[in-house]
């Protein structure tokens, strides 16, 4: 609402009440932070006619203000966490390539273990958009068409975060885009992207 035209990345794959947010911000256009903020407002109201938007809202210790003043956000953070309290999936995350490789290269790490979800690495990279580490885990036998806890593959991942070069990158690699994942949806089913939905019915989808 304050900022106008929603000018930020899609939030990743995992971050579900950041990409709602920006979704919603997304589906209000060109509309001026004054008209959104006065729709808010009428809607607030009529959910609640005592509302007062200039009523300062405590949480914890912090205080938030609905229009001006101190702001908390409320979107994904990543949690701080201690070197030697981090596994391959944190340095996955992190885009730390070098230790990456050298974890699955010295043979200390299988390339193709998964977390407690089923998501691999090829999964983590994808979801973060590390298109190089993406590679490098492609070119370390990385399995492309690994499937998580939920059925969904790599280019599920890539395809929801709305990261077409990797999209690419995986199709390159093999990746098949008539996998559907345990509800039933293929990869081009799960993202917003014309262009993503369009590379990847170049390469059929397996109907």
């Amino acid at each position: 609402v304050k900022l106008g035209t929603c000018n930020t990345p899609k939030p990743s794959f995992f971050d579900f009440e950041g990409k709602q947010k920006w979704e919603a911000w997304k589906a209000l256009g060109d509309t001026s932070p004054h008209q959104a903020m006065q729709e808010y407002v009428a809607a607030v109201k009529k959910l609640d006619p005592s509302w007062n938007p200039q009523t300062t809202e405590k949480r914890g210790k912090e205080s938030k203000t609905v229009f001006g003043g101190p702001v908390i956000s409320s979107l994904y953070q990543e949690e701080t966490i201690r070197e030697e309290d981090k596994n391959i999936f944190d340095y996955c995350r992190e885009n730390n390539i070098d230790y990456v490789t050298k974890a699955i290269q010295s043979k200390k790490v299988d390339v193709n273990v998964t977390d407690e979800e089923g998501r691999a690495l090829l999964h983590w990279a994808c979801d973060r958009g590390h298109k190089e580490l993406v590679s490098v885990l492609l070119q370390n036998a990385a399995d492309v068409n690994i499937q998580d806890g939920e059925g969904q593959t790599a280019l599920h991942y890539a395809a929801t975060c709305e990261f077409l070069d990797i999209v690419e990158l995986l199709l390159q690699a093999g990746a098949d885009p008539g996998l559907r994942d345990q509800e039933g949806c293929l990869p081009a089913e799960v993202t917003d992207s014309k262009a993503i939905t369009w590379a990847l019915q170049q390469h059929g989808t397996g109907e």
